[in-house]
């Protein structure tokens, strides 16, 4: 049997390489159900490759009519989610950024569909709501980012209490060798030259500042269920080795593979089964020498915010995601400079923090709140 997927963010980056995936392996993957945001003729475009009974745009264009076919189409955030409830999916690739991911994860745990997250948002803001719903309907939760996937990959057959640290690799991004007052203000251009992979413009940013890194650490907390002073965060500049876990007989077992999101993605959607995922196969004898070194906080001070996001709890983590995501649009849009990113993040959790959280309605809340707070630092500094 094939199985059936949903890809909820297809026409971006994750999305077009998981459909990639499934070119290479047409006997494996059935795509049944596809949604995108507002790139109408791209999803057309899917649409009439992979035939889909489901198509949604959740912010089509104005007047747009779809091509007559066989598709049901769907409009708004109401027809994304319901994608979820679908009896023709098995699995969902949740792939769209920000906040729309969580929604569709907790609606697909709660039809105990598969879930494929590629979403960092959904874990950093209510990693807790949703690894508990998680549990209650015996859904996992395979993670896509190439970290967290080689992480899963370590930790198969091992005993958790056997585990002495999980070690989440970074690159460093562009500015690993620059100097602390450089990197302060260091322009879009500069931030969006990351070495090693090719990725969105939102998430170039968090790299070059190493905030990426601070919100996979909370996700690697979540989903492993590992304390946040048993992960650490190695610099390898290669972006060879993806991650490795340090157990306590001094083993260290990591994964390696070049950089290419196709590898993640693939083994995500096959069940750890290895398929051609149509990448460059890593040669021993061929790649560069790999080196590692510490993650230095005083130059990347976002990565700090992961350790104090997860000792304080509450609704810490959500605050520092919407705080962070106004920041980054404002740094992308020239209204501020790269270093008043994580100044911004730092000032709206210092004056939103609560440290009770409940239900999906208060993190939404609390990143309303975040988010409005945090565009009221930036415009006074825009003026």
């Amino acid at each position: 049997m094939k199985k059936r997927l949903a890809i909820i963010g297809s026409t971006g980056s994750i999305g077009t390489q998981a459909l990639e995936v499934v070119r290479l392996n047409p006997d494996e993957f059935e795509v049944t159900a596809l949604a995108a945001l507002k790139n109408a003729d791209a999803l057309e475009k899917q649409v009439r490759e992979f035939n889909p009974s489901v198509a949604v745009l959740k912010d089509p264009p104005k007047d747009f009519v779809p091509e007559k076919s066989h598709v049901q189409w769907g409009f708004g955030s109401k027809a994304r989610d319901e994608i979820c409830e679908l009896e023709c999916v098995d699995s969902v690739l949740v792939c769209v950024v920000g906040m729309d991911g969580l929604s569709c994860v907790i609606n697909a745990i709660k039809h105990r569909k598969q879930v494929l997250l590629a979403n960092k948002e959904t874990l950093m803001t209510g990693g807790d709501i949703v690894m508990s719903l998680a549990k209650e309907y015996s859904v996992e939760i395979i993670p896509v980012d190439s970290e967290h996937t080689a992480i899963y990959q370590c930790l198969k057959g091992e005993r958790k209490y056997d585990v002495e640290k999980l070690l989440l690799t970074a690159s460093g991004g562009p500015f690993r060798t620059w100097k602390k007052e450089d990197i302060y203000n260091a322009t879009l251009k500069d931030a969006l030259k990351h070495p090693n992979w090719s990725m969105g413009q939102k998430i170039t940013v968090d790299s070059a500042g190493m905030m990426n890194k601070c919100i996979e650490v909370v996700e690697a907390h979540h989903l492993f269920d590992m304390p946040a002073d048993k992960i650490q965060v190695v610099v390898h500049p290669q972006s060879i080795l993806h991650s490795a876990v340090e157990f306590k007989d001094g083993s260290v077992i990591g994964h390696m593979s070049v950089p290419d999101m196709r590898n993640p993605i693939l083994y995500a959607m096959a069940d750890g089964k290895r398929l051609n995922s149509g990448i460059k196969k890593l040669s021993l004898f061929d790649m560069p020498q790999l080196t590692f070194e510490p993650c230095d906080t005083d130059k990347f001070p976002c990565m700090l915010l992961a350790y104090e996001g997860l000792k304080l709890g509450g609704n810490a983590c959500a605050v520092i995601n919407a705080a962070n995501e106004q920041a980054v649009d404002a740094f992308i849009k020239g209204k501020i400079v790269f270093g008043k990113i994580y100044e911004t993040i730092n000032s709206t959790l210092e004056h939103l923090y609560v440290p009770g959280r409940k239900n999906y309605d208060e993190v939404m809340f609390y990143d309303h709140s975040a988010r409005e707070f945090a565009s009221s630092i930036i415009d006074q500094e825009y003026k």
